[in-house]
């Protein structure tokens, strides 16, 4: 059995890093102001050497991300920016730039430099270059099949390599898009990457007097005509352009899932499995953390007897486009992009979070509405067991106000008082300590739950395929 993989959850802000750990990540990634590719990161510098000391102190580690590419306006702040490094001292910093790596090598030789996924290394001849230049670790882009994966682990054998397992996928060549400059004046190699791929777009008509006509697709006419695209070396071959009643969604990727392989990745040793999602929920956090941690601690634990599916009901609980493999069968396919629908779809929601304990009481803030005699339900840390819990009022936990009903905004918090729970407080203490998630049950109706099934069903296709 190869060394232990290393479960790499992302931390977009102070409490999900926290979240992450408790969950069961083994390392996280974070955002540096103005210098990496998550400008939208509420993650500070006073956070960052909080989260340091928290990851730290308990045996956990921190890489940090300076992966934008540089512009010359950007040069004059890295000498500040590693000279923060150095004070921060992360377990490894993520770069993209040759040139500022070339900088951070020759300004900072103890810190571990790491190529980003931005830099799109796809094969073992780009790791052997970044290898000479001092690199620690390799990301490996999205773009690398799982063949791929294992030629240049083999080829590759005296330094770390990381790749993605979970989380949204990118429709450009791992970031490398336009799109988003040109429609909204954010770059997203500048880490402000609008999305464009996922907006709803809608089909109109230029007539021959210049005018521009909106065409309404309805039940009346909407089997009346197809618009194709055809490309000009390629004749004779028509790609569907679709538009339905919710818009077309050509360019918008589905989420990508290699739950159902990875024992493929722990099989070839990969040293770091990486999560996408540093401006995703806390609930996100804890639920892909803990549904990872055990189907990899149960790999290790008996390889003969894992089986994928005892863990993919916990994945669905999350809002998702729709889960693929991403490259790592082979080249995309249809099956890895949404063409029906960008909104995400799941039966459960964010309910909140345990954010402190005073003396026996649960502070809990609210995430979502909850009502009286509506259950939800606490993901317990270390296990896929959850504790379920009814409340038929809420008590505000500054004003000791009751109500039979309670929303979130504004940091809206309710006290839970030991007598609520169904076992001795103790014990609850010890289930949930603080940065607990809830969630609440919403189940979905008519066309979403129909298009969920849908989903879940190809996904289940999708993977039984040799």
């Amino acid at each position: 059995m190869p060394h232990k993989s290393e479960l790499l959850l992302p931390a977009g802000s102070l409490v999900k890093l926290k979240t992450a750990v408790l969950y069961g990540a083994d390392a996280v990634y974070a955002g540096t102001p103005d210098m990496c590719l998550r400008a939208q990161s509420k993650i500070s510098l006073e956070d960052l050497e909080e989260g340091i000391k928290f990851v730290h102190t308990r045996g956990k580690k921190i890489y940090l991300t300076l992966n934008l590419f540089m512009h010359n306006r950007d040069v004059e702040k890295l000498p500040t920016f590693v000279d923060t490094l150095r004070r921060l001292k992360p377990d490894g910093v993520l770069i993209a730039d040759p040139g500022v790596f070339q900088y951070v090598k020759d300004h900072a030789p103890e810190l571990n430099l790491f190529v980003s996924t931005q830099a799109n290394v796809c094969s073992s001849q780009a790791v052997k270059f970044w290898q000479r230049q001092g690199a620690k670790l390799c990301v490996l882009g999205r773009e690398v099949t799982y063949d791929e994966m294992k030629e240049i682990r083999e080829q590759c054998p005296d330094i770390l390599l990381e790749c993605f397992m979970h989380g949204a996928m990118c429709m450009s060549y791992s970031g490398r898009c336009l799109i988003s400059n040109y429609l909204a004046d954010r770059s997203a190699n500048q880490g402000k990457c609008a999305h464009c791929c996922r907006w709803h777009y809608k089909l109109h008509l230029r007539l021959k007097d210049g005018s521009v006509k909106e065409l309404l697709i309805d039940e009346h006419n909407k089997d009346s005509f197809e618009f194709l695209l055809e490309e000009e070396f390629r004749p004779g071959e028509y790609f569907e352009v679709v538009e339905d009643e919710h818009g077309g969604y050509m360019l918008n990727s589905k989420d990508m899932c290699l739950l159902p392989r990875l024992d493929d990745l722990l099989k070839i040793g990969m040293d770091s499995l990486k999560v996408e999602g540093r401006n995703k929920t806390e609930y996100y956090a804890a639920t892909v953390a803990r549904t990872y941690r055990q189907a990899i601690d149960d790999y290790y634990a008996s390889p003969q007897n894992w089986n994928y599916e005892k863990y993919m009901p916990e994945l669905y609980t999350l809002q998702n486009r729709g889960y693929c493999l991403g490259f790592h069968d082979g080249k995309l396919t249809n099956v890895s992009q949404n063409y029906e629908y960008t909104r995400t779809l799941g039966d459960w929601l964010f309910a909140g979070s345990i954010v402190e304990w005073d003396g026996d009481d649960a502070v809990f803030e609210v995430r979502n509405y909850i009502n009286g005699g509506e259950f939800i339900e606490f993901l317990i840390p270390g296990t896929l067991n959850n504790l379920r819990l009814t409340l038929s009022e809420f008590e505000d936990a500054p004003s000791g106000e009751i109500t039979p009903r309670v929303s979130a905004g504004q940091g809206k918090k309710i006290r839970i008082r030991p007598q609520m729970w169904n076992r001795p407080v103790s014990e609850i203490k010890k289930l949930l300590p603080q940065y607990t998630i809830a969630r609440k049950p919403a189940p979905l109706q008519g066309e979403n739950a129909e298009m969920l099934r849908h989903k879940k069903a190809e996904f289940r296709e999708l993977c039984h395929k040799e």
